[in-house]
């Protein structure tokens, strides 16, 4: 017998009754959940609801499902109501024109786009641009959103509109009497405004906005050096 199995059956025979070995990992084993990145995370979600049929959504006319989008690192996420026929068509969120105001507002306040993540409460587009249904955005918020955020894990997530912020804080509100007032969620800062599609319906809104986003720049800037706005201060 080779000296070597028989010293190695010579050890084991003096080890105490019970003792367990364990397979020492290789290259091939697959990382645990800890040891992925979070974008490698991201990735599996939307591979795992790619082909997604768990609501009504998926039959009424999507053409894409739209993911949530940009920095997995983000200490800002953004989150609307739900894509429209421009983010249906590109599978990005906020890129119409309401995503181009948006872009806009971040802008103004001294980040880029590429810094932050921006989601919604639901990853299909509602016919004809309705809001979400209850049991739309209750299936779609407990297999995808809730999930993006625990991955990402902002410091302050911005809701967009009164559709988005009552399916985060789930309780009706008023968006004109909560915007602008940071609320626990969850150990998170949030804090809802206006969404961007009403400010074009209302531009004397915008200032009302970005006294907001203002907030969320003086948040940050308690945890660290702040973004530096843009000159006006203003985004128009």
């Amino acid at each position: 017998m080779d000296k070597k199995i028989e010293s190695y059956l010579s050890f084991l025979a003096k080890q105490p009754e019970g003792t367990v070995y364990e397979e020492k990992p290789t290259s091939q084993t697959t990382p645990s959940k800890k040891s992925q990145t979070k974008q490698q995370l991201l990735d599996e979600l939307k591979k795992q609801y790619s082909e997604c049929s768990r609501c009504p959504l998926a039959t009424q006319g999507r053409t894409n499902i739209v993911f949530g989008h940009g920095n997995p690192n983000a200490q800002v996420m953004f989150i609307g109501e739900g894509p429209g026929r421009d983010e249906d068509m590109q599978s990005l969120p906020f890129v119409g024109r309401a995503g181009k105001l948006l872009t806009k507002i971040i802008e103004a306040m001294g980040l880029r786009r590429e810094e932050i993540y921006i989601s919604n409460v639901v990853k299909c587009r509602p016919p004809h641009n309705r809001a979400p249904l209850p049991d739309e955005s209750k299936t779609c918020k407990s297999i995808i959103l809730y999930k993006e955020i625990k991955i990402i894990k902002p410091k302050i997530i911005c809701t967009l509109g009164a559709t988005a912020t009552q399916e985060l804080l789930e309780r009706p509100i008023s968006i004109s009497k909560i915007r602008g007032t940071f609320v626990d969620f969850n150990g998170i800062q949030l804090l809802p405004t206006f969404h961007p599609a009403y400010l074009l319906r209302n531009p004397t809104k915008k200032r009302d906005a970005w006294e907001d986003m203002k907030k969320i720049i003086d948040k940050l800037a308690s945890r660290k050096k702040p973004p530096a706005p843009q000159k006006n201060k203003r985004f128009k």
